[in-house]
């Protein structure tokens, strides 16, 4: 914990992916449901109820326990609900929940205020586990400022560049293997109106840290800005933040999908398997729905990495990870759990039970090695990776930062500035404001979160 007690309600904020503002954690005491923790041969997980993790649930009493005796009892919430569930029971170091499903946001800051057991003591003695196979994107993303892991990831994400090779062959355009984003641009023009009702491309303009500021943010990085340089002074109002958002504003205004400012990661994600568009740039995880068996465009997408201007990469980096408690009463039976969880041994169970396509990829290097994943991932699965690897959450622009993240700054404070300033550049993007007004606005925003770190 800080010890400036007059900023601990700020410090304590929380994030959602998905971009919607938590309520500051509660001052006094919370002991949870019932008010105690695990014991004995049990353990007690707090999930998101994400598919992925709902089919761990099913798998885990018929091959975890029955392998080892540790009964898991899960809880799994809406994203949201998860979020502010956890964040209560681990600020109090309360103990009702041993593993929490936490992201690479969310991780470096627990571990600094001393909520989550290091679980580099863990990897050392299990060598099974193979830490060295964990993408190693992924394990800084999880690895605290004392330099310990704190997190292991179930899966992982980055962003890249889709779009519908067909309709680019009918029109006879052509998409290079490493886009600009004036590339980009240029196509998203040429390809506008190639069918009946298709725009060039897709961007989320939704208000949200996670919906509209995601993909901006890793566009703000490749264009030369940065929220906060590393003294802290705010750079909203500098010339590379501007250019990079009038660049993105300007795009999805003139050839993106019709309502942008109302439209989000899933309202793309359909407009893309519709054919309402010819390009989307998001997250990878898109990939598997896009080549689901009943999608639509199922084979017809092409995957490139994220499109630069300055820098050499840009995707963004996003995990959801098992977080262990630091109150927990059962860390080595809670360990068990999370070598198995993101395991290989897992990966391969849920390939062989559910399918290949479902295996929760982007953490480990072996898992695109398998033969039968690259198989039934083709399409996507080399892009996917390299994209990951690529992925640089310390250094993802052209200057220092002071904290680390890609999509968002590191601070508890950004889940409120990220969301407010979202709204503002929403509302250009509606043509409510212009994009000079939001800027001016959102400089005024970070400029608090500024005088609060200025000279440390």
């Amino acid at each position: 914990m800080r010890t400036h007690s007059r900023r601990r309600s700020r410090r304590l904020l929380v994030v959602t992916a998905a971009g919607t503002l938590l309520a500051p954690l509660l001052s006094g005491c919370w002991a949870g449901a019932g008010g105690t923790g695990s014991g004995g041969n049990s353990i007690n997980v707090l999930m998101v109820n994400n598919p992925q993790m709902v089919e761990l649930q099913k798998l885990t009493a018929d091959h975890f326990t029955k392998k080892t005796g540790i009964k898991v009892n899960f809880t799994v919430l809406p994203e949201n609900d998860v979020r502010d569930k956890i964040s209560q029971d681990f600020a109090n170091q309360a103990g009702q929940y041993d593993v929490a499903t936490l992201s690479n946001y969310e991780i470096p800051i627990y571990a600094k205020n001393g909520w989550l057991h290091e679980l580099g003591s863990y990897t050392r003695e299990d060598r099974a586990f193979d830490q060295n196979d964990i993408l190693p994107p992924m394990r800084q993303s999880l690895t605290g400022e004392d330099g310990k892991l704190y997190g292991q990831p179930f899966y992982g994400e980055s962003s890249f560049l889709m779009y519908r090779k067909d309709v680019f062959a009918k029109k006879g355009l052509t998409m290079p293997e490493k886009p600009t984003w004036q590339q980009v641009a240029d196509l998203a023009a040429k390809a506008d109106g190639a069918q009946k009702g298709m725009k060039g491309i897709c961007l989320r303009g939704l208000p949200g840290w996670g919906e509209v500021m995601a993909p901006l943010t890793t566009v703000v990085n490749t264009f030369g800005g940065t929220w906060f340089d590393k003294d802290w002074k705010a750079r909203l109002d500098s010339p590379e933040f501007e250019r990079a958002t009038r660049f993105y504003v300007d795009l999805v205004r003139e050839h993106g999908e019709s309502g942008a400012a109302q439209s989000g990661y899933a309202e793309c994600l359909n407009n893309l398997t519709q054919g309402k568009t010819a390009m989307w740039y998001d997250a990878t995880a898109a990939a598997g729905s896009l080549e689901a068996a009943g999608s639509p465009v199922k084979g017809r997408i092409g995957y490139v990495p994220a499109p630069v201007d300055r820098t050499a990469s840009s995707g963004w980096l996003y995990t959801w990870a098992w977080g262990l408690q630091k109150a927990s009463h059962n860390p080595d039976k809670a360990w068990k759990f999370i070598s198995w969880a993101s395991g290989k041994e897992y990966e391969q169970l849920v390939g062989e039970k559910i399918g290949w396509s479902n295996v929760p990829a982007g953490k480990r290097s072996s898992t695109y090695e398998n033969p039968r994943y690259r198989k039934e991932a083709g399409a996507f699965q080399s892009v996917m990776r390299a994209a990951i690897a690529d992925a640089r959450p310390r250094d993802p622009g052209v200057q220092p930062r002071p904290a680390p993240g890609i999509q968002f700054v590191g601070i508890p404070e950004f889940t409120d500035l990220g969301t407010r300033v979202s709204q503002e550049i929403s509302a250009a993007i509606a043509g409510r404001q212009s994009v000079e007004s939001a800027l001016e606005k959102s400089q005024e925003l970070a400029e608090k979160i500024s005088e609060e770190y200025e000279g440390r």
